[in-house]
C-alpha cells in the first residue's frame, strides 16, 4: 500500500524526532515542512532527505497529494492552523498539549469532529511495549481491584531551557511541568487506570527557576473506580529520574519505569517486562527513542487506511487536560474538586 503522506508543521524541538519516526514507519512518510521561518524550514528538509518546503498554510491546503498533518508549534499557536487544515479536509495529528486549557483543546477537537476528520494526539506514553503489557494485565482483570496509584515525575531542567522565549509560560504553553511534561505520565494513569473523580493539589514555582508557571506539582487523586492516587510532578530533581506509574491491586503491585514494567504478584512470582531507557527527564528533553513516536504516526497512518479513529484520539486526550485545569484550580482556590460534573462554558 501507498505510504500516507504527511507534513510536518511548526519545526520546533520535537521536529527531529517526527523527522525520524516518519524515516522509519511503515505505512507514513515525510512530504513536506512548514515554518514561520523559511530558511529554517529549508535546512531541516535538506537535513530529513529533501521534503518540500512549503510557503504557506494555503500551499498545504492546496496540495491534494498530502494524507494527513502534524502539527508540532506551540499550544497557542493551534486553532488558526487546526482551522485551516480542517478546511482543506486534512486529518490532523497533533503534538501535546492540544491547547492551553480543557476549554481550548476541546474547541479544536469538536472542529475535527465536526468536519468529520481524524484528530490524534502524540501522547507516546500510551505506546510503549511496557505499557501496552500492563494495559493488557488490567484489561484481563488479572491484578484485581486496584487500591492506589503513585504517579512520579522527578525530571529535571536546567533554567536555560526555562530562558528559551515563552517557554514555561501561561500565554503560550499554558503552564508549566504539569502540562508541558507530566501531561505523559498523568495521561498514561488515567488510560491505565480510568477518569480521576476529584484532586485536591498544589503547585508552586520553586526557587530552583525562573519561570512563571510551576516547577513543581503534588495532588491528591480519587479515581472514579474509589481508587486512591497520588502525584509528584517536578522538574527540580537534579540530575532527573525516569518517570515512574505503581499500581496497588489486589492481586499485584505493578511499577512502570519508564519503558520497564515489574509486577510482584501476592503469590510470590515476578514479571519483569522491557528494560531501562532513556526518557528525556534530565538535562537533555531529546534523550529519547523515535520508535514510541513512531508507533503513534504508523497506528494513525493505519487508521486513514483502516477507516478507524486513531489509537489515541483527541477526544480521549481532553481527559487528562481535565485533570490538570482540576490540579491548578484546587493549588489556586485551596480546596478539592470535583471532576464529575461536566464542563462549562467556553474559552475567552
Amino acid at each position: 500500500m501507498t505510504p500516507r503522506r504527511a507534513v510536518l508543521i511548526g519545526l520546533g524541538m520535537v521536529a527531529d524526532t517526527h523527522a525520524l519516526a516518519l524515516r522509519d514507519a511503515s505505512g507514513a512518510k515525510l512530504h513536506g515542512v512548514w515554518a514561520r521561518s523559511t530558511d529554517k524550514a529549508r535546512a531541516f528538509a535538506a537535513r530529513h532527505g529533501g521534503p518540500r518546503v512549503y510557503g504557506s498554510l494555503d500551499d498545504i491546503a492546496g496540495d491534494t497529494d498530502l494524507d494527513f498533518a502534524i502539527v508540532l508549534t506551540p499550544p497557542d499557536a493551534r486553532l488558526p492552523i487546526v482551522r485551516a487544515l480542517v478546511s482543506a479536509g486534512l486529518p490532523v495529528l497533533m503534538e501535546k498539549p492540544i491547547e492551553r486549557d480543557a476549554a481550548r483543546a476541546t474547541r479544536i477537537v469538536e472542529l475535527c469532529e465536526a468536519a468529520g476528520l481524524p484528530c490524534g494526539v502524540t501522547l507516546q506514553h500510551r505506546m510503549r511495549p511496557a505499557a501496552c503489557a500492563l494495559r493488557q494485565q488490567l484489561g484481563a482483570q488479572a491484578l484485581g481491584r486496584i487500591g492506589t496509584v503513585d504517579i512520579r515525575v522527578p525530571w529535571w531542567r536546567d533554567q536555560s531551557y526555562y530562558d528559551a522565549p515563552g517557554r514555561g509560560t501561561y500565554d503560550r504553553d499554558g503552564g508549566g511541568v504539569l502540562i508541558t511534561q507530566a501531561i505523559h505520565t498523568l495521561d498514561l494513569a488515567l488510560d491505565l487506570c480510568g477518569p480521576v473523580a476529584s484532586v485536591q493539589a498544589m503547585i508552586a514555582t520553586s526557587s530552583l527557576h525562573d519561570l512563571e508557571a510551576e516547577d513543581f506539582a503534588t495532588a491528591g487523586l480519587r479515581f472514579a473506580n474509589g481508587a486512591a492516587g497520588a502525584l509528584m510532578a517536578a522538574t527540580t530533581q537534579f540530575p532527573g529520574g525516569a518517570e515512574t506509574i505503581t499500581i496497588n491491586a489486589e492481586h499485584a503491585s505493578a511499577t512502570l519505569t519508564g519503558d520497564s514494567l515489574d509486577i510482584h504478584w501476592r503469590d510470590g512470582r515476578v514479571d519483569r517486562i522491557g528494560a531501562a531507557s532513556a526518557t528525556g527527564g534530565g538535562a537533555d528533553p531529546m534523550a529519547f527513542t523515535h520508535a514510541w513516536h513512531q508507533a503513534v504516526i504508523e497506528d494513525f497512518a493505519r487508521a486513514l487506511d483502516e477507516g478507524r479513529p486513531p489509537a489515541i484520539t483527541g477526544r480521549s486526550a481532553l481527559a487528562v487536560h481535565r485533570v490538570i485545569d482540576a490540579i491548578v484550580a484546587s493549588s489556586r482556590s485551596g480546596t478539592r474538586i470535583d471532576l464529575t460534573t461536566p464542563p462549562q462554558g467556553d474559552p475567552t
